[in-house]
């Protein structure tokens, strides 16, 4: 939409949606009450959200149904002359007007899963609120309840900053290792991201809010998000992606759904009969609502009866397709029918309802943002999430009054990286590294001002000295004059870009030479995902502590100490080489913008680990690994069928070292004798804490859609009888333990309540 139509439709929106005496104006502007305020059966709590939904949509116009579908962008954006209505709270993400008239409140949606974010185009200073760290980070403590106590932490300083409605639950899987998006996200494994995802989006919700899941669906890099189309056969998308939201949606009920940008098999997300109406609200029986992402709405008629609800974010598609003019007009030819805008506002409104954003309206509170108390939530996560990837000669954990210490790079003086994009949070005491990254949207790079170098010194007991890193020479000069040298390093990652593996800013070089001078060399990699180590034989120890949130120079430092254990495990493999990788070249790059183009997924479910089992890949770390400062022993490993089917995997751990620490046993399953997409999948894994010789039992049972693939033709999960092999270990690829055990096989439908 150009400046001109941008113009006058802001102009006739007033005109257009002025109402009758007592309604809201779609401007966000609340009209006064109705003259004569009837009561209000739909605000009876004894009743279901099916039932109060149905009383008030009974009660809406037509113009006020209009009303509901059709979100506007919380900033004002000078390129595209663009001003937001009055109601907004002014940087946020989104603002859906509210109905006085009926008590329907606004819908004041914020970004995203890790903290209430600002977006840059905002005129009012940064919101600071505490972040948690990146997506990719809590996944790494395999800890559900920490996933469920962060999100609960930021769904609270989402409320009490006024908005009703998180954008978070980002749960696409790692495909594309290069993704910019990955830090959003979290694994490559269905299993592991529908529990720890289901369990951030609980913890949200907790708080009387909505909270998305997204981006539905195959949203896997960002190179050409807005063109491709991701292509894979339906039993393989089932068996993976789809499986990922499903696990995640049956344990956490999100409010909404956020399809994505991407087309699926030729039509956009937001278009896609399969996805939308097919799968999510037929298969599943999801009861809720479907908001666009931000500019990925292209239609009106072909959007809203492919299972769009709501358009989402205006200003960013080229039209406002579910505004009042292009969607009046498709209900006044009937290629919209007024039973879809009515299904559109019941999902909204149940959704509204169900969470309990209808009987608990927000306000601005953040004067009441417990930001100490928060600030250790954030820090119990990264410190779980790190993962110790290397620890030659147990040079860690650090012993206090080492003589001197060396910290190097990485800006560790000033405070710890965040991912950049929409889901950016400014932290407590502001960026303290401005200037640096792109100018434009997803720049600017953002650090947390929680220096590990001073969380460093606090423990150190001896010198600590501090170099930039950014001559090699003069960093490898103060490593050979320390006892121990640790280098930072840090790779940016953020939404809209994908980027190389390797580390920019001749950062390789730098270890390289550090660890020449010094072979007590310690490696903190930042990172959004994983990155090539060419210098990894050369050096003693590594770790990987991702984005590590508002908390994070203190998280970094209690690891290095061992205040705490190193218990992160990996989500995600990181490959040797970017030959290993399905699509070694990454599709889309080098085309103009705006090319469509396609990308087929050969592994289709093989995603991560499994196509390096499949293939017969090593990888640099595998799925699952990560030291601890301890070790660990499994064995009692049993598989047993219950009388309802269940399979149920059992073992026990023990702890053989001198120091507590945190024991991550994983369960793997696969058919002996092969026939699955790959040889084995994860079946499930528990996190204990284990006291020095101490032993702890586990016991798991199993999704049976993790035993089954998926029949396309009959819709129905399909478990081969036959014998089965059953892992027990510490990683993908370390599993010291096996047994067999035979199942009887049978199917179940796909479809809820079936």
């Amino acid at each position: 939409m150009n400046n001109r139509k941008m113009r006058a439709f802001m102009s006739t929106l007033l005109l257009a949606t002025a109402l009758s005496a007592g309604a809201v104006a779609a401007t966000g502007i609340t009209a006064p009450a109705h003259a004569a305020a009837t009561a209000r059966p739909w605000m009876d709590t004894s009743l279901s959200a099916d039932a109060r939904a149905d009383l008030l949509l009974r009660e809406m116009t037509v113009e006020e149904k209009k009303i509901l579908v059709f979100g506007y962008f919380g900033s004002p954006m000078k390129d595209k002359n663009y001003v937001p209505p009055a109601g907004i709270r002014m940087g946020s993400a989104g603002y859906v007007p509210g109905i006085d008239r009926l008590g329907i409140p606004a819908q004041w949606q914020t970004d995203a899963g890790v903290g209430v974010a600002t977006q840059r185009d905002s005129t009012d200073p940064m919101r600071e609120r505490t972040s948690l760290p990146a997506g990719i980070a809590t996944v790494a403590s395999w800890n559900p309840a920490l996933a469920r106590q962060g999100g609960a932490m930021i769904g609270k300083e989402a409320r009490l900053s006024g908005f009703n409605v998180m954008l978070a639950g980002g749960i696409n899987l790692v495909r594309e290792p290069r993704n910019g998006r990955n830090f959003e996200y979290g694994t490559e494994d269905p299993l592991l991201a529908g529990i720890m995802v289901g369990a951030q989006i609980s913890g949200i919700q907790s708080n009387n809010i909505v909270s998305t899941i997204k981006h539905y669906a195959l949203n896997a890099q960002e190179t050409g998000r807005f063109v491709l189309s991701a292509n894979i056969d339906e039993a393989g998308v089932r068996m993976s992606d789809l499986l990922a939201f499903e696990i995640a949606m049956e344990r956490s009920n999100p409010g909404s759904v956020m399809c994505a940008y991407n087309r699926y098999n030729g039509d956009y997300a937001c278009e896609s009969d399969f996805l939308l109406n097919k799968v999510l609200k037929g298969d599943w029986a999801y009861p809720y609502y479907v908001m666009s992402d931000w500019g990925a709405v292209h239609s009106t008629v072909k959007a809203a009866n492919a299972g769009l609800d709501q358009e989402s974010g205006f200003v960013f598609d080229k039209e406002p397709y579910f505004g009042p003019e292009l969607l009046g007009k498709a209900l006044a030819d009937g290629s919209v029918g007024i039973a879809r805008l009515d299904d559109m506002n019941r999902r909204i409104l149940r959704a509204l309802f169900a969470h309990g954003v209808m009987d608990n309206p927000v306000t601005v509170e953040d004067h009441k943002i417990d930001y100490a108390a928060h600030a250790k939530v954030t820090q119990a996560d990264a410190e779980e999430g790190i993962v110790l990837l290397k620890n030659q000669g147990g040079l860690l954990p650090l012993a206090v009054g080492a003589k001197k210490i060396a910290v190097i790079g990485g800006y560790a003086d000033k405070g710890v990286m965040a991912g950049g994009g929409s889901s950016t949070v400014f932290g407590p005491g502001g960026n303290p590294v401005p200037g640096l990254g792109p100018k434009n949207f997803p720049g600017p790079i953002v650090f947390h001002a929680n220096p590990p170098l001073a969380a460093i010194k606090a423990r150190a007991g001896g010198e600590v000295a501090f170099d930039a890193g950014t001559d090699p020479a003069v960093a490898a000069k103060l490593a050979a004059d320390s006892d121990i040298a640790i280098v930072f390093v840090n790779q940016w990652t953020g939404e809209a870009m994908d980027f190389a593996l390797s580390l920019p800013d001749n950062q390789d070089a730098l270890v390289a030479a550090v660890a020449k001078a010094n072979k007590r060399t310690i490696v903190v990699v930042q990172s959004g995902g994983p990155v090539l180590m060419p210098w990894l034989k050369d050096v003693g120890a590594v770790l990987e502590a991702w984005y590590p949130g508002t908390a994070g120079g203190e998280a970094i430092a209690r690891v290095l100490f061992g205040e705490v254990d190193a218990s992160g495990r990996l989500p995600v493999t990181f490959p040797a080489s970017l030959d290993q990788l399905p699509r070694p070249k990454l599709d889309g790059e080098g085309l103009p913008d705006g090319t469509k183009f396609d990308v087929a997924y050969p592994e289709g479910a093989a995603v991560g680990y499994k196509w390096f089992d499949k293939n017969g890949h090593k990888p640099l770390f595998p799925f699952g690994y990560g030291l601890s400062y301890t070790n660990f022993a499994y064995q009692d490993l049993k598989a047993e069928v219950g009388a309802d089917g269940t399979l149920t995997l059992s073992g026990s751990v023990t702890n053989k070292g001198a120091r507590a620490g945190k024991a991550v046993p994983q369960l793997y399953v696969g058919p002996a004798g092969g026939g699955w997409e790959a040889p084995k999948r994860l079946a499930g894994w528990q996190k204990l804490e284990l006291a020095p010789g101490a032993s702890g039992r586990f016991s798991v049972p199993v999704d049976a859609r993790l035993l089954a693939s998926f029949d396309v033709a009959r819709k129905e999960w399909v478990v081969k009888p036959g014998r089965y092999k059953v892992w027990l270990g510490a990683s993908a690829t370390d599993l010291p333990v096996s047994t067999e055990v035979v199942l009887k096989g049978g199917s179940f439908s796909a479809v809820k309540g079936k």
